[in-house]
């Protein structure tokens, strides 16, 4: 199956897309999970699989643990690394809860072994489930210390052949000119190319992940959680965020 990305591009519907969720939403702003918050992000993405979308998610897992600050308090950054994968295995279990309480057949595959809780990361069988209508969580992040779960999107998306990766993002809602939180001059962007983010180093989403969707031609929109309605409007191909291709 070869990926359709003009489609995506002119605004029509994705066929089949990953979508990457921050872990720190899922907290609703506290440590572990707020089920509120979670209901609402499986609403959300009810409404476009129904209508045909395919999804696989990504969940990140910053309302537990991360590897990168962890370290800086003295521990063992690997270890660090692996206690954040096991955060969003957590976050990925209360989302396929959610997600088969609003009746879509969900299934969570992790790169770490788990078999009590969860399938091993398999892309074949993923692009099976989806095919199939169902929801396809990946957790553990990559299974490997230093990949940031945008970069894990991003190889995820490439193997299963989505057509986008979609980056919703906590706290902004879209790719900035510089940090609005620290430069009320900063604009955000409607399109960017990944070569002209890499050069500004704009930096909301990993450096990694943009080089590995720049190599492959894969696109991506950058676009905030907040907000009623976004993440099904990113997962219908609806513009909203920042697209950005590699030009």
């Amino acid at each position: 199956m070869e990926r359709d990305f003009e489609s995506g591009l002119r605004g029509e519907r994705w066929r089949r897309v990953v979508l990457k969720l921050s872990g720190e939403a899922f907290g609703g702003g506290r440590v572990g999970v707020d089920p509120d918050v979670v209901a609402s992000v499986a609403r959300a993405i009810v409404g476009p699989v129904r209508e045909g979308v395919q999804v696989a998610i990504v969940v990140g897992g910053g309302n537990y643990f991360r590897g990168a600050e962890l370290s800086q308090g003295g521990m063992d950054r690997s270890r660090a690394d692996y206690m954040g994968m096991l955060g969003t295995v957590m976050n990925c279990l209360a989302l396929q809860d959610f997600l088969e309480q609003a009746g879509v057949d969900t299934r969570v595959q992790t790169a770490i072994t788990m078999g009590q809780v969860a399938e091993p990361y398999v892309p074949r069988r993923a692009i099976r489930h989806m095919e199939k209508g169902r929801v396809v969580i990946f957790g553990a992040g990559a299974g490997l210390p230093y990949f940031s779960t945008d970069t894990v999107a991003a190889q995820r998306a490439l193997e299963i052949r989505a057509d986008a990766v979609l980056m919703a993002k906590n706290g902004v809602d879209g790719v900035y000119t510089a940090d609005p939180r620290k430069d009320p001059d900063a604009s955000r962007l409607d399109e960017v190319s990944y070569g002209e983010a890499l050069r500004q180093q704009l930096k909301v989403v990993d450096a990694t992940a943009f080089s590995l969707c720049m190599d492959n031609g894969l696109p991506m929109v950058v676009f905030g959680m907040d907000g009623e309605g976004t993440i099904s409007a990113a997962l219908r191909g609806e513009r909203i965020g920042t697209l950005v291709s590699a030009g």
